[in-house]
C-alpha cells in the first residue's frame, strides 16, 4: 500500500466532496440573487438533485442570475419542458452494458464505472437518467468485469468514467489499478472527470504518486465548458498533472446561453491552454430528457466553427462532435 501524503494549508478533497451546497436556495443566497429572479424549481431535484462544490460557486459572479457557471447547475422549470427526440437513454448505453459498471462500446476501448457518484451535477449530463442502481458492482463482479478485459487482447485502453471516477477513495483507485496492471494487453488508462475543474484539491501528491506507480500511461480527459471555471487552484492542479507526466485533454458540450458564442469559445480554448490543457472535444448536446433547454441547433454549431477556425491557431481549435447511437466512434460535425 502507498503511504498517504497529507494536505497541508488547505480543505482536502474529501473535506470539500462532504461540503457541498445541495439546497438551491443558498446557492441563490451565495451568489446574491433572488429566487423570483430565475424560474427555479424543486420539482425536479426528486429525479437529479442538486451538488456542487463551494469552490465552484465561489467562480459566480456575484448578483447574476444568466452566470454562465451557475445556468449549468441551476434546476430550473425548464428541465419539466418535453422536448421533441429527448429521451432518457440518447445513447441507448444499455444495449452496451455487457456487466455490471461496464460499457464496451468502441473498439478497443472499454469504460468501467467506479462509482455512480459526482462532485457536481451538471443539469445537461447524458447520464442523469441511467440505471445506476443496476451498475454497483460487488467486488466480485468487479473482478468478473476485469477478466472481460483480459479475455480481449484487441482492448487496449480503459477508460474511468461514471459518474466521476475521481470521487472514489485513494485506496480503492488502487485496488482497481494494481488489477488493471496486471492485464498484459492494457496499454492506457483513460480518466474522464470533473475534478479537477470543481474541486482541484483532489490532484495531490498521494493521487499522483499513485498513478506514477504504473507502467501504464494515465490521459486526464477533463470537463471544463466556460474559461470562467478554470482559476489559479484549477491551473495548478493541471501543473501537478503535467508534471507527473499526465497526459491532459478537455471536452466540452455546446451549450445555450452558456458557450454558445465564438469569444466564450475562444476565451475557454485559451485558457485551457495556458492550464497546459488541449481543447480537445466540442460536442453537440446529447438530447437527453430534461435538458432541451441547453440545444444549440447544427448551423449556430457549424457556424460556430467556422469563427474558431478563422480565430484561433488549428492546435486550439476542439473537434465538433456528436454521439450517434450504432456508430463506432465520435461522429464529427463538418
Amino acid at each position: 500500500m502507498l503511504k498517504p501524503i497529507p494536505l497541508h494549508n488547505q480543505s482536502s478533497w474529501q473535506d470539500c466532496l462532504s461540503d457541498l451546497i445541495t439546497d438551491p436556495l443558498e446557492l441563490l443566497e451565495l451568489v446574491g440573487i433572488q429566487p423570483e429572479q430565475l424560474d427555479l424549481s424543486m420539482d425536479v431535484l426528486r429525479e437529479f438533485p442538486l451538488r456542487v462544490p463551494r469552490s465552484f460557486v465561489n467562480r459566480m459572479q456575484q448578483g447574476n442570475p444568466q452566470d454562465p457557471l451557475l445556468l449549468q447547475v441551476l434546476p430550473q422549470k425548464k428541465e419539466l419542458t418535453n422536448y421533441p427526440g429527448f429521451i432518457s437513454d440518447p445513447l441507448a448505453e444499455q444495449q452496451f452494458n455487457p456487466k455490471p459498471g461496464i460499457l464496451h462500446k468502441y473498439a478497443g476501448r472499454v469504460l468501467l464505472m467506479p462509482t455512480s457518484s459526482c462532485a457536481i451535477h451538471c443539469r445537461y449530463c447524458f447520464r442523469r437518467h441511467f440505471p445506476y442502481s443496476e451498475n454497483r458492482p460487488n467486488k466480485k463482479q468487479w473482478l468478473e468485469s476485469l477478466q472481460y478485459i483480459l479475455a480481449d487482447p484487441s482492448i487496449t485502453e480503459v477508460i474511468l468514467s461514471g459518474g466521476d471516477p475521481l470521487a472514489i477513495s485513494d485506496k480503492h483507485l488502487e485496488w482497481l489499478l494494481e488489477h488493471l496492471a496486471a492485464i498484459p494487453h492494457l496499454q492506457r488508462v483513460r480518466i474522464h472527470t470533473r475534478f479537477p475543474v470543481v474541486i482541484p484539491q483532489r490532484i495531490n501528491q498521494n493521487f499522483c504518486d499513485l498513478l506514477a506507480h504504473y507502467q501504464l500511461r494515465f490521459v486526464v480527459v477533463l470537463h471544463a465548458n466556460h474559461a470562467q471555471e478554470l482559476n489559479d487552484e484549477v491551473k495548478n492542479a493541471c501543473k501537478i498533472l503535467k508534471e507527473s507526466g499526465v497526459d491532459l485533454f478537455n471536452q466540452s458540450v455546446l451549450l445555450k446561453d452558456i458557450n454558445d458564442n465564438a469569444q466564450a469559445l475562444v476565451d475557454l480554448s485559451e485558457r485551457l491552454f495556458t492550464c497546459g490543457v488541449t481543447p480537445y472535444y466540442l460536442h453537440l448536446l446529447d438530447k437527453v430528457k430534461g435538458s432541451g433547454h441547453f440545444n444549440v441547433g447544427m448551423p449556430i454549431a457549424k457556424n460556430l466553427m467556422t469563427e474558431l477556425r478563422a480565430l484561433l491557431p488549428g492546435y486550439l481549435v476542439p473537434t465538433l462532435v456528436q454521439e450517434q447511437v450504432a456508430a463506432t466512434n465520435k461522429t464529427p460535425v463538418l
